[in-house]
């Protein structure tokens, strides 16, 4: 499933990175394909819609900085806000119980047992 993500996102960052200059209608384009992506790997229609809302709300506020294409600015944002949809920055486990109890939770074949 995560894979299956994973290249349909990269195939729509490839399709931005083409671009010297993104419109909105690029933007919205590739969103598109980014919701349906997020859909199909099971993504909760809510949760998808607020991701995207939050994402084109950012590239269309956001100025193209001159060091990197736009493209790879829209790559940066969609990383910016996955990793805020999936709980921000990292937080240390605490281990100091033995035993340590780490519950997985995911849907099946998503990969828990390895």
């Amino acid at each position: 499933m995560l894979e299956q993500l994973s290249q349909n996102l990269e195939g729509v960052l490839k399709k931005l990175r083409g671009h010297g200059r993104l419109t909105e209608a690029n933007i919205s384009d590739a969103l598109r394909e980014v919701r349906r992506a997020l859909l199909e790997a099971d993504v909760n229609y809510q949760v998808a819609r607020d991701f995207i809302a939050a994402v084109k709300e950012r590239a269309l506020g956001d100025t193209v900085l001159r060091s990197i294409t736009p493209g790879q600015q829209i790559v940066k944002i969609i990383q910016d806000e996955l990793t805020q949809l999936l709980g921000g920055d990292a937080k240390p486990l605490n281990l100091s119980g033995s035993p340590a109890i780490i519950m997985l939770v995911g849907l099946q074949g998503s990969g828990k047992t390895t």
